[in-house]
């Protein structure tokens, strides 16, 4: 029975090996999708509308829009500040002659008239005179054309004529002299006032007439001076800017040591003093780049605290205080002076009643400070 068996189990093993490989056929994988019942493919024919097929970690729509339905909305790119002239030469900048720079403002064209028509001939004239004066007593009274000097010990008209005609000239020199220096200083009522700060080693311009904002201007580097054309170590990344034919009234100040506003064109330069306020003026109705620089020595870095003035028509200016955030015609302090409320300029504005800011308490029972509770701290053992 065991060899019969054997036999019956050989045979169909032997059969199972014959048929195996002539049914087998070579057939193709079927192409197959699989997703997971929270990610269903759909077929684009069905007329609704396709969707993603994920594996089955991945969140659903519901899932996504609730995620960012948490999350906070994307805030706008800030707008680009623009700049709208670019550098002039021989305006605006040092230039190579031996003379002032072009000057664009009233009080410049007067300095300069000053300069020109009254100091320069007066200067010419007594150099001239001294030059031959000396040259006349060098040829005239040397020991060998005058071997016997003269014992003359004093001349009446000489000594009139030496002592009036200094005060002649300083009478000259001083009736324009104070003209000029008394319209530096006879502010008239301002168009736009603009507080300039003084900082180791850069500068910041507040417009309290136009929502109160501030511009950090930084020197930009010999590199950045070459790309945008600027003059070497004139250049900034923010300029101030102020509209054409307004009377601007700058309000100089620091905040650690003493600096100097000074643009040359405009025929200013006002020290900027900690805990002080100086005031001056200009006026430019020329659009364009005008460069100063701080004309005080204070650090190590004063020679790259440049200043750039871009004076622009009234469109561009309220294009450029929008792109800054601020208003025009709206926001403007009560007075016309920006400097009527400061404690500096007008002590009694320290003692008048101070304003609350916003979100202070006002009710009793807000002010009131809840008694302190003890608590509770266990003991420490050594």
């Amino acid at each position: 029975m065991k060899s019969v068996k054997t036999m019956l189990i050989a045979a169909g093993l032997a059969a199972l090996m014959l048929t195996g490989p002539l049914s087998a056929q070579p057939t193709a994988a079927p192409s197959i999708v699989t997703a997971s019942p929270a990610a269903t493919a759909t077929a684009p024919g069905s007329g609704q509308s396709p969707q993603v097929v994920g594996s089955a970690d991945a969140p659903t729509p519901a899932a996504t829009g609730s995620a960012a339905a948490g999350q906070p909305a994307a805030t706008p790119a800030k707008a680009t500040i623009p700049q709208f002239y670019q550098p002039e030469p021989g305006i605006g900048q040092p230039t190579d002659k031996i003379a002032l720079q072009t000057q664009v403002t009233a009080l410049g064209l007067q300095a300069e008239w000053f300069h020109n028509v009254i100091l320069m001939p007066i200067i010419i004239i007594i150099c001239l005179l001294v030059l031959v004066l000396l040259g006349w007593v060098a040829l005239r009274y040397n020991r060998r054309a005058n071997a016997v000097p003269s014992r003359t010990s004093h001349n009446t008209a000489i000594e009139i004529i030496w002592t009036v005609a200094p005060v002649l000239i300083l009478l000259a020199i001083a009736v324009p002299s104070i003209k000029l220096l008394a319209a530096q200083y006879a502010i008239p009522k301002p168009d736009l006032t603009v507080k300039v700060i003084g900082h180791q080693w850069y500068w910041s311009y507040q417009y309290p007439d136009n929502g109160d904002f501030e511009v950090v201007s930084n020197i930009l580097t010999e590199d950045q001076d070459k790309a945008k054309g600027e003059p070497r170590q004139l250049g900034v990344d923010n300029r101030m800017v102020v509209p054409a034919g307004a009377v601007v009234k700058v309000i100089t100040t620091s905040d650690d040591v003493i600096h100097s506003f000074a643009v040359p064109a405009f025929w200013i330069k006002m020290d900027a003093v900690p805990g002080r306020l100086n005031e001056t003026w200009f006026k430019v109705d020329r659009p364009g780049l005008y460069y100063g620089q701080c004309s005080e020595l204070c650090g190590a870095r004063h020679g790259f605290m440049p200043i750039a003035v871009e004076v622009v028509t009234k469109p561009q200016f309220a294009q450029w205080i929008a792109a800054n955030g601020g208003t025009i015609g709206k926001g403007k302090p009560a007075s016309s002076d920006a400097t009527v409320n400061s404690p500096i300029s007008n002590p009694t504005a320290a003692t008048a009643a101070p304003t609350p800011m916003a979100g202070a308490p006002s009710t009793p029972t807000e002010t009131a400070t809840a008694p302190a509770k003890p608590v509770g701290q266990p003991a420490t053992t050594n």
